[in-house]
């Protein structure tokens, strides 16, 4: 019996080992990476009525997404799907990309079409769990001050609010 392991380009919420954790026991980041040729937007429909990631492609060469790859058991993949509502908000893509210098299958989820609306707002806990995950990694200073230039409102569900704000101190230890 073989241990199957595969790799996911992390560049939202999941950024933040804890969160990526509670979702995914075996993920264990493999180091920064980059996903040229994409751009990342805060406007993928959420189930709770706001912003989340997505990434898309723009078509230029310029552009690039930060992010992490992590590496988990494939058997789990199914844990993250879920969690991402795969084929309900979110599609599966599989694209190779550079890592420490070595070309590396990763996956990622980019929300189709239907799911984009460029009108809402992150809700700011949502945009604490990525920022504070990009300041983890070390992601570079200048994608930092992009992420915390996104505009956010307050989450209504005082419940929701107050479970993300507990996950954000557990992560700063």
């Amino acid at each position: 019996m073989t241990t199957e392991y595969i790799n996911y380009f992390a560049y939202g919420s999941n950024l933040l080992p804890l969160r990526l954790s509670q979702r995914v026991a075996s993920s264990r980041s493999l180091g920064q990476a980059v996903l040229p040729g994409y751009r990342l937007a805060f406007h993928k429909k959420g189930a709770d009525a706001s912003a989340k990631c997505n990434v898309f492609q723009s078509g230029s060469g310029e552009h690039q997404v930060y992010g992490v790859v992590y590496q988990m058991l494939a058997s789990e993949r199914v844990l993250l799907d879920q969690a991402e509502s795969l084929g309900a908000g979110y599609d599966l893509v599989w694209q190779d990309i550079e890592l420490r210098g070595e070309p590396t299958r990763v996956f990622f989820y980019q929300a189709p079409a239907g799911y984009i609306d460029d009108s809402l707002l992150p809700y700011h806990w949502y945009k604490q769990l990525v920022v504070q995950g990009a300041r983890y990694h070390r992601l570079p200073e200048t994608w930092l001050e992009l992420l915390q230039q996104v505009e956010s409102r307050q989450d209504p569900d005082r419940e929701r609010d107050a479970l993300h704000q507990r996950i954000l101190e557990a992560a700063r230890g």
